[in-house]
């Protein structure tokens, strides 16, 4: 099973993890995050991913998502990218992170794809239409 690992901003990786525990009904193993703020040391936020990629790696990998590309969630994870091992994908949103999930038992560059879709195709404007309402 491939470990998963949120890096955001403040408190976004510990919600979307409840939630995610909440729609698929129960805890869900090889799933952390971490919280980074203004005031972290990226030397030390590095030195802490590196531990949790280690121990969420079982041996098919890790897939690490993370908030905003080009913030320092994201400028940390790139230090971590090993093809194939750890892969890295912005923007985590709880549709990506259900994808993820259900799509753990897969290859790694699958979950990637499967989690990138499940980002895009999770965003959507909702209408009457979208909706079915009469």
């Amino acid at each position: 099973m491939i470990g998963v690992l949120i890096v955001s901003h403040g408190n976004l990786g510990e919600s979307l993890i409840q939630c995610a525990a909440h729609v698929l009904g129960g805890p869900v193993p090889q799933l952390e995050q971490l919280n980074v703020s203004a005031k972290d040391d990226p030397a030390a936020v590095l030195a802490a991913l590196q531990g949790m990629v280690q121990r969420l790696n079982q041996g098919d990998g890790v897939l690490i998502l993370s908030d905003i590309y080009g913030a320092t969630p994201s400028n940390v994870v790139c230090r971590l990218l090993d093809p194939g091992r750890v892969e890295g994908v912005a923007g985590v949103n709880l549709p990506m992170l259900i994808r993820a999930l259900t799509y753990r038992s897969e290859p790694l560059p699958i979950m990637v794809q499967k989690a990138i879709s499940g980002g895009v195709e999770g965003v959507l404007h909702i209408t009457s239409e979208v909706c079915r309402v009469a």
